[in-house]
């Protein structure tokens, strides 16, 4: 089990933002369709910056107790994409609600 704790934390940490997400109706639940094709955009050119720092041998997986050892590609951890996802959502979520206090302060 604890070999899977980073893995389970941002597991717990996306499903947090997703709570956030339905209680202010931010991303997801305010169009999920665009909410899921700037995440992925996101996700996909991280994943390039990843493998472009792997291959340029700046990048490496390391070694901890924490981790499940589950890759999908040598140096890429299965982590790395929950990770990544919970940048972009995270990113989002903070462009939406500053978004909102903006509209909202030009509105007094």
């Amino acid at each position: 089990m604890e070999s899977y704790f980073y893995l389970l934390s941002l597991a717990v940490s996306l499903t947090g933002l997703v709570v956030c997400d339905w209680r202010w109706r931010l991303a997801f639940f305010y169009d999920a369709v665009l909410t899921l094709k700037v995440i992925a955009l996101g996700m996909a050119l991280f994943v390039v910056w990843d493998l472009l720092g792997i291959a340029l041998g700046i990048f490496f997986e390391g070694d901890s107790r924490y981790v499940s050892g589950i890759s999908l590609a040598p140096e890429l951890p299965i982590e790395e994409l929950f990770f990544l996802a919970l940048l972009c959502y995270v990113a989002l979520l903070i462009w939406r609600v500053a978004s909102r206090l903006h509209s909202a302060r030009g509105t007094r």
